[in-house]
């Protein structure tokens, strides 16, 4: 059989600040982030299956990437545990949305930790192959399956 990729992109708000960072974005700031995820596998062959010829339905995987990363991350502010970060805790009307992280919310380390979120949940013969987070329209990490084996 034929190995198939398909892709679908996402789009979230999200701000950040980088905890000690020596450059501007150690200041809070917000991002219009896209990200691509792209399956591979084989197409369903059974005639029975109501997936019949499609690798994965587009729809399972839009639930998939809402339970494990829009619905967290969309308008929310990300911050390394390391960030001293009680005192904005305590002002809910503007920090309701926080996600305290493990690492720096990098771009680099955002799409580490969604990679990880993602891989277990797809169906057993689909695997993630690859995901592109554009942080700007010009800057964006990309993580692979095949340089993480």
């Amino acid at each position: 059989m034929a190995k198939i990729r398909l892709t679908k992109e996402f789009n979230f708000e999200m701000a950040h600040a980088l905890w000690n960072y020596d450059g501007l974005c150690k200041n809070i700031h917000g991002h219009s982030y896209k990200l691509l995820v792209t399956v591979i596998g084989e197409a369903i062959t059974d005639k029975k299956n109501p997936k019949l010829g499609m690798v994965m339905d587009f729809s399972d995987l839009k639930q998939i990437v809402k339970k494990e990363i829009t619905e967290k991350y969309d308008h929310s502010i990300v911050l390394s545990k390391d960030a001293q970060q009680l005192q904005i805790q305590n002002i809910a009307q503007m920090f309701g949305r926080m996600e305290i992280s493990e690492y720096q919310p990098t771009c680099e380390n955002l799409i580490l930790d969604f990679a990880m979120k993602l891989k277990n949940q797809l169906p057993a013969k689909v695997q993630l192959h690859s995901l592109k987070l554009y942080e700007t329209s010009t800057s964006y990490a990309e993580w692979y399956a095949s340089d993480n084996e």
